[in-house]
């Protein structure tokens, strides 16, 4: 398939999850990403439509996948987030989210998505919920007021804590934000501080006594700390239970071959026992015979293998660690060992193979270890590898000689006209030549012909970003944008160009006819059409962060109110180039 009915697929799937079709919507991202599995678009849409289905678990799979195909997108952190937010993992959906912030710290959607997280997580402030804290008149603001500082420096015990500047930070942290005790319980400090203020001295939460609790208080008064305290009861020693000896079997009944074989086998074990002491001390040869020997004692046990396969993975023998694995496979089957220690066979042999940089067979391997049994971190693992192996072909796959071959009758096919042929054919050209900027201009002029704008300006918008300084990328980005009714970026398109090449004849007659259309937009189109026109502005995230902002806002009030204040502050380039753009998205209409 190709890209275009990648993107076809991928529209569909937008639409079906607009109308609510859920099922409609995952149906058609999976062809869209079956069609092109190096899309990250396509596994962050269908995210969404996973998580909207209440899919919590394939939406996470398809965020991460989102994530290691391209670590830039931001879409896919958000994702990622709002699925272990849905688990109710809420502290890995922060730091999912806080993953994304690191990249992109004013991002709104991240910043909404911690701050829901944490008070799902956290809950409602105590005087929310119509209480104090901890049964405490006042919540738990009251716990952590202005006398504990006070508190802190009487106490003895608690005053050297004062020269700890993180614990200083804690303690002003709970004093701003109280509900912040959840994450510090595990600080013994703060938990005797916070019993100090609920006035139980030394004690802790639960009111057990603390290690120290024989020593007299220091923060009582003098006629407290004499209060003579009552004896501890002595608690007798519970007595530590006999280990049971082992019940002997009885092989009395037995036949000399079978007491020999239920000898041997309780013989290989401690064999096994022995090699794997030897293993850990790394004496991997004098290991590997007691293993040997293991097995000798009792084919029919595939464990032994399995340590075999084990030392072999440790010493990096990947074919003997694979031939082992094997082994145990088929002696696991035909003595039936737990599904379970075959699929653990089956997924070292995986890794073996991965090692070896046989991405193929570790994906078999992988699948053959799931239908003994499932494991969802196989099945990650499984998932990755599908990835790096789709890149590794789509690396394979790259040759110059032949990229140039099909840009050569994808021209041709242009001239004639024949516009499917030639995005069939510049397509190959790009997966033989994905960084060739050239190839990708043309690939956008074919699809544009098609009416595939959108997979245009992806196309065109690559090129630029593989060669910010090729003016005909820039020519066919505002040429593109005029398409789709996104004038202002037209304007900044063109003037890229422009900048690049003063001289450049597709840039100025752009930028004129694109000028010409915004100025004659008001006596030529209709109410309708201005009103659509509008719409369409006021969806680019652009033009909504202009609009938010207070001084444009007070400017475009003043162009009504006070059209001198306006006009001076207009006198700003910056200022100026966000009022022109809002008027060439139609957003700001002119007489």
């Amino acid at each position: 398939m190709s890209n275009a009915q990648a993107e076809e697929f991928k529209a569909a799937g937008n639409a079906a999850l607009q109308a609510n079709k859920l099922t409609e919507a995952i149906e058609s991202y999976t062809k869209a990403i079956n069609a092109d599995g190096t899309n990250h678009v396509y596994y962050s849409n269908r995210s969404a439509a996973y998580l909207k289905k209440g899919d919590a678990n394939n939406a996470l799979e398809d965020a991460k996948s989102t994530i290691a195909l391209n670590p830039s997108f931001v879409k896919g952190y958000s994702r990622k987030g709002a699925a272990l937010h849905a688990l109710k993992r809420y502290n890995d959906a922060i730091a999912a989210f806080e993953e994304g912030l690191a990249k992109f710290p004013s991002d709104a959607t991240l910043l909404k998505g911690v701050e829901d997280v944490k008070r799902d997580r956290d809950g409602p402030p105590p005087s929310a919920r119509g209480g104090g804290g901890m049964g405490m008149p006042g919540g738990l603001g009251n716990l952590f007021g202005d006398n504990l500082i006070q508190n802190i420096m009487l106490n003895p015990k608690t005053r050297g804590y004062l020269n700890d500047a993180e614990f200083m930070a804690k303690i002003r942290k709970l004093q701003t934000d109280p509900n912040s005790l959840t994450e510090m319980i595990s600080d013994p400090r703060i938990m005797e501080v916070l019993g100090m203020s609920l006035g139980v001295g030394g004690r802790g939460m639960d009111g057990e006594d603390e290690e120290d609790d024989n020593k007299p208080s220091s923060t009582g008064s003098s006629a407290a700390s004499e209060i003579p305290k009552p004896k501890e009861t002595a608690v007798p020693k519970k007595e530590e239970p006999t280990p049971m000896e082992e019940e002997e079997e009885d092989l009395s009944e037995l036949t000399p071959e079978e007491r020999k074989k239920k000898e041997d086998a309780k013989a290989a074990v401690k064999v096994k026992e022995r090699g794997n002491e030897l293993y850990k001390a790394k004496k991997f040869d004098e290991a590997l015979a007691a293993y040997d020997e293991a097995i000798g004692l009792d084919p029919t046990n595939m464990t032994f293998l399995n340590n075999k396969a084990a030392l072999y993975f440790t010493t990096k023998d990947w074919d003997k660690c694979i031939e082992a694995c094997n082994q145990a496979v088929e002696v696991g089957k035909a003595n039936r060992a737990p599904y379970e220690d075959r699929a653990k066979a089956l997924v070292r042999c995986a890794k073996a193979y991965q090692k070896k940089g046989d991405l193929g067979e570790a994906i078999e391997k992988c699948k053959a270890a799931q239908l003994e049994y499932y494991d969802k971190a196989t099945e990650r693992l499984m998932k990755n590898w599908e990835l790096e192996k789709k890149k590794a072909d789509a690396a394979a796959y790259q040759d110059d000689d032949k990229a140039e071959e099909s840009k050569q009758r994808g021209n041709e096919a242009f001239r004639n006209k024949d516009w499917g042929t030639a995005v069939k054919e510049y397509e190959e050209a790009v997966k033989r030549a994905p960084k060739n900027a050239a190839i990708r201009n043309n690939l956008s002029a074919a699809l544009c012909k098609i009416m595939d704008f959108s997979g245009a300006k992806m196309h065109i918008e690559k090129a630029i970003e593989l060669d910010p300084k090729y003016v005909k990328a820039w020519a066919r980005k505002g040429d593109i944008e005029v398409l789709v009714k996104e004038n202002h970026k037209a304007i900044e398109s063109y003037k890229c160009g422009l900048a690049l090449d003063p001289s450049n004849a597709a840039c100025k007659e752009g930028l004129r006819k694109v000028q010409t259309l915004i100025n004659s937009a008001g006596s030529n189109m209709t109410e309708e059409e201005k009103m659509e026109r509008a719409r369409h502005g006021m969806a680019d995230p652009e033009i909504q962060s202009i609009l938010q902002d207070p001084v444009i806002q007070q400017i475009l009030k003043d162009f009504n109110e006070n059209p001198k204040a306006a006009n001076e502050a207009m006198a700003n380039p910056s200022v100026r180039a966000k009022i022109e753009k809002l008027i060439a998205s139609g957003v700001v209409q002119t007489a």
